[in-house]
C-alpha cells in the first residue's frame, strides 16, 4: 500500500511541475510577443510619419514657388532684375 501511494504522489508532483513549467513558458512567450509589438507599433508611428512627410514633400513640389526656391537654390537662378550675391 505504502508503493502506490509514493507512485501517484510522485506522479502527482511531476504534473504539477509540468504545468507550473508550462504555464511559466508561456507567460515568458507573452511578455515576448508584447515587447514585440511595442516595437513595431513605434516602428509603424516612425514610418507614418516618414510616409506624411513625403506626401506634402510631394504636395508641395508641385507649386510654383516651391520650384522656384529649389532653382534659386540649387541651381543659382534669379528673377529678372535682380542681382546676385556670392556668399562665401
Amino acid at each position: 500500500m505504502k508503493k502506490k501511494f509514493k507512485f501517484k504522489s510522485i506522479i502527482i508532483i511531476f504534473i504539477i511541475f509540468y504545468v507550473c513549467y508550462m504555464l511559466i513558458s508561456q507567460q515568458i512567450t507573452i511578455k515576448n510577443k508584447k515587447a514585440q509589438l511595442q516595437q513595431y507599433k513605434t516602428e509603424l508611428q516612425e514610418v507614418s510619419k516618414e510616409h506624411q512627410r513625403l506626401v506634402d514633400e510631394t504636395k508641395m513640389s508641385k507649386t510654383y514657388r516651391y520650384v522656384e526656391k529649389l532653382a534659386r537654390e540649387r541651381l543659382g537662378f534669379i528673377k529678372q532684375g535682380e542681382n546676385a550675391v556670392m556668399q562665401k
